[in-house]
């Protein structure tokens, strides 16, 4: 998936779609669907009239982890050997291009995002080391002194 994705990075809306409808890649499928979905999308945002699908670009299209489906094939003795079919989730994101005539307020409306799945980012952790810890435990117990 990512090998396609690379591919139609930064290209419009309509070389990126002709390039897909053509590709020998299993996953150029999912991904001309979901530029397509971008695409739709982007049009369809309310202030986006003087837009154009010719005018559209891929700005954004990433490739993260998904589950993991986890299944077994049988084997000689007993034995069972786990196969992972692994999934992803794809994000496209689709820009207009500036022309002229197009205002400011156009163009950040033109900006749209398509996703097959959702996708969730981790909560940001802070942890002390034991070094500060140790320091903050030396500095109290002075301080009691």
């Amino acid at each position: 998936m990512r090998l396609v994705a690379d591919v139609v990075r930064g290209k419009s809306v309509n070389e990126a779609l002709s390039m897909l409808a053509v590709m020998p890649r299993a996953a150029a499928v999912p991904v001309r669907k979901t530029v397509l979905s971008a695409t739709a999308n982007a049009l369809a945002v309310e202030g986006t009239a003087k837009l154009k699908s010719e005018d559209l670009r891929i700005s954004c299209i990433f490739v993260a982890g998904g589950p993991v489906m986890k299944r077994i094939r049988p084997m000689a003795m007993g034995r069972a050997y786990r196969i992972k079919k692994r999934l992803c989730h794809l994000t496209v994101v689709v820009e207009g291009e500036h022309t002229p005539e197009q205002s400011k307020g156009d163009r950040k409306a033109g900006k749209a995002e398509a996703k097959a799945t959702p996708r969730t980012r981790p909560a940001k952790t802070r942890t002390r080391s034991s070094s500060t810890k140790r320091a903050q435990r030396k500095s109290a117990a002075e301080g009691e002194d």
